[in-house]
């Protein structure tokens, strides 16, 4: 399925996020980034998934699909303030 027809619904844009969703064990978080209709709850339906993040290793583990990411934001999805970190830091965006 093409970017547009998943952001458009009715004719209409959604506001898309790129987020982190939560998962792993109680006190040992692992999170996935994914894109993510701004309405979903935060572990709830999302529209794909396009990296993950795991603060338990030292140094943290980040992994980031580049093109997908940079996709979307083309497409206008926008991170979140610590997606917008990571992604920054994978020198993904400036």
């Amino acid at each position: 399925m093409s970017l547009d027809k998943e952001v458009k619904k009715g004719g209409t844009n959604m506001a898309v996020k790129i987020r982190l969703k939560r998962m792993g064990k109680k006190k040992k978080p692992f999170y996935r980034i994914v894109v993510a209709d701004a309405r979903a709850p935060r572990d709830g339906k999302f529209i794909e998934e396009i990296g993950y993040y795991n603060p338990c290793v030292d140094p943290a583990l980040v992994k980031v699909d580049a093109d997908k990411a940079k996709a979307w934001l083309a497409n206008g999805a926008k991170p979140t303030d610590t997606v917008k970190y990571l992604l920054k830091r994978e020198n993904v965006i400036e």
